[in-house]
């Protein structure tokens, strides 16, 4: 991170207008396009054996961190002799390691669906935030699934990669980004249960610390949602740990708290049981509290940064 704190900042903070004002890269150009190319051309070679599966799978889950980190690396120091060109691909790749604006239409996008009554819309509009079945989900649960995705991302897509910059730079931030779409694309269950293994538990470890921070960070701007700050830390706290993952339930258990609803994926977990069902405004009140926490987690990154790397 040449140039210290001073530098680190300033690159972060160009990477969050161009996110605000500009939204994604093209496709053809997006690190995280190929990074989802890349693990689907492994996919496709992977072998069916578990043990054999799984060993494939390891080199998956250290190939897209290695390939991505380091060639982030490598291209940065490649540039550093040209220090115009240096500071643009910094801005660039890390812009592209997160995407609050994109989580934010996505989000609004099935809200907008489910208010004019367009259920096949909403389900459409939800593929692109969920990977489950959508196609027998009621008003309710479309809702409920696309509060719960926001929220779980505001850690994946936002908070996480910002606070992998602040530790390592954007190396750090796209070595976490392969990592986490490597998690997307295969998981763990199903048809991919030991080519995923791998993958997950790297994600797992990736995110213990920034899930949590996020949930935290929920927590603090539950106002801006007109929210309760009580019933997001009670949430939090009783039902964070109820999902199969040990880091997607605390953002969605203090999201459930603050706004009153139950989240519910049928067969697998229910959070803030007490609650209403959620309605389609809640979705809008969940993208201004992932939108708020996402600034919280840029000025967390920020004061680390300063921390880290000095003046």
């Amino acid at each position: 991170m040449t140039g210290g704190a001073l530098h680190a900042s300033v690159v972060l903070a160009l990477a969050l207008l161009w996110d605000a004002l500009l939204g994604e890269p093209p496709t053809r150009m997006h690190p995280v396009v190929w990074m989802g190319r890349l693990q689907r051309a492994l996919r496709r070679r992977a072998p069916r054996a578990p043990l054999p599966a799984f060993l494939w799978g390891l080199l998956m889950a250290l190939l897209g961190p290695l390939v991505f980190g380091g060639g982030a690396w490598l291209l940065l120091r490649g540039l550093a002799p040209v220090p115009a060109l240096h500071f643009l691909a910094e801005v660039y790749l890390l812009k592209s390691a997160f995407a609050v604006r994109a989580l934010a239409e996505a989000g609004l996008s099935v809200e907008r669906a489910l208010e004019a009554g367009d259920l096949a819309g909403a389900r459409l509009g939800l593929r692109s935030l969920v990977s489950r079945d959508t196609s027998e989900l009621t008003p309710s649960l479309l809702s409920a699934a696309a509060v719960e995705s926001v929220a779980e991302n505001t850690s994946d897509s936002a908070v996480a990669p910002l606070l992998f910059f602040a530790l390592g730079g954007v190396p750090a931030a796209l070595a976490y980004r392969a990592a986490n779409t490597l998690d997307a694309l295969v998981g763990y269950r199903g048809e991919y249960e030991w080519l995923g293994k791998a993958g997950a538990r790297l994600d797992d470890v990736l995110n213990l610390v920034p899930a949590r921070l996020t949930a935290a960070l929920l927590v603090l701007v539950a106002p801006l949602g007109r929210a309760s700050v009580i019933g997001a830390l009670r949430c939090w706290w009783r039902d964070g740990a109820r999902t199969e993952s040990p880091n997607a339930g605390r953002p969605m258990a203090a999201v459930a708290g603050a706004l009153g609803v139950q989240l519910e994926k049928v067969g697998h977990y229910r959070l803030g049981a007490e609650g209403r069902l959620p309605g389609t405004g809640d979705i809008a009140r969940t993208v201004r509290l992932m939108v708020g926490a996402s600034l919280l987690g840029a000025l967390a990154s920020l004061l680390l940064v300063f921390l880290l790397w000095g003046g």
